[in-house]
């Protein structure tokens, strides 16, 4: 399978969404949410100044954007942006992807500690040399506003899904290599962590993650210009290259079965706002999207 370009132009995409007819994305250094139909047209929906990332709506219709820098949660009501909940005393580092559940509990990650400060001083080897050293935690936000831990003991906690049946979430460990899975009790919080999917020996670090009707989970390879479907024990599926490294991917279109991916030449805050190299990328698939987002 072989991607098209649906876009060009970005700086970095993140948070891919298929909400209403139109794949909804945070573009990091354009500082703003936007959403593209599928014949390119893109809309600038609202400017998130400090940086926006994971996207999820509230059952009354807003929006949901995590503001990575200030380690907030933002809440767009179509005119206003404002405040839902502040994550600065629960985050050590930047706020980053989110998933909104069907009762409008928001579940953040962050990325737990400077990695490429780390990055600069230990090379790539030491980012999964010892990964149980750079634990950090994952936030709920209830409707209401209320934080609570949902779990701790995450290395770099990144894109989640919840299964059609509203039981089970799992949670992309990037630098852990693996998929993680949880029950979700009717409260909200998680329990029975277990590893989903080790990734290890293929040197998968997922990054933003989909669910298919199938259980099937893709994952864009934040290591590698690769989407990889992935089923439960960590059995490669399927695979579709992509033309640069890719961070984040959704199921979307008419029928579900359109792959998008969010690709760029890097990821490196130093570089990436530099120049517009980044592409949203398309296939199509034949399994259908399934489940949360």
């Amino acid at each position: 399978m072989n991607t098209t370009i649906l876009r060009e132009g970005l700086f970095f995409g993140e948070g891919p969404r298929w909400h209403e007819g139109r794949l909804w994305y945070s573009d990091f250094y354009d500082h703003a949410v936007h959403a593209i139909d599928l014949d390119g047209n893109d809309e600038r929906i609202v400017e998130v100044a400090s940086q926006p990332s994971g996207l999820g709506w509230l059952p009354n219709g807003d929006l949901l954007v995590t503001s990575m820098l200030d380690r907030k949660l933002m809440r767009w009501n179509g005119s206003e942006l404002t405040t839902h909940a502040d994550l600065g005393n629960h985050f050590t580092w930047h706020a980053n992807d989110l998933l909104v559940d069907q009762h409008g509990r928001a579940y953040i990650g962050n990325f737990g500690f400077d990695y490429e400060v780390f990055l600069d001083e230990q090379g790539i080897e030491g980012l999964f040399a010892d990964p149980d050293s750079l634990t950090t935690v994952m936030c709920r936000v209830d409707p209401d506003g209320t934080i609570n831990v949902a779990s701790d003991g995450l290395i770099f906690p990144n894109g989640m899904v919840i299964t059609p049946d509203g039981k089970t979430m799992i949670v992309a460990e990037t630098l852990a290599l693996r998929l993680t899975a949880f029950e979700i009790a009717a409260d909200g919080s998680l329990s029975n962590r277990r590893v989903w999917a080790d990734l290890s020996a293929h040197m998968a670090a997922p990054d933003g993650i989909c669910l298919d009707s199938e259980g099937a989970v893709w994952i864009a390879n934040a290591l590698a210009p690769r989407l990889m479907r992935i089923g439960e024990g960590g059995v490669v599926l399927d695979e579709v290259e992509t033309t640069m490294n890719t961070y984040a991917c959704m199921l979307g279109g008419p029928e579900g079965k359109h792959l998008f991916a969010m690709t760029a030449p890097t990821s490196d805050s130093r570089h990436a706002p530099l120049e517009p190299n980044g592409a949203i990328e398309v296939v199509q698939v034949a399994v259908p999207h399934a489940g949360q987002p």
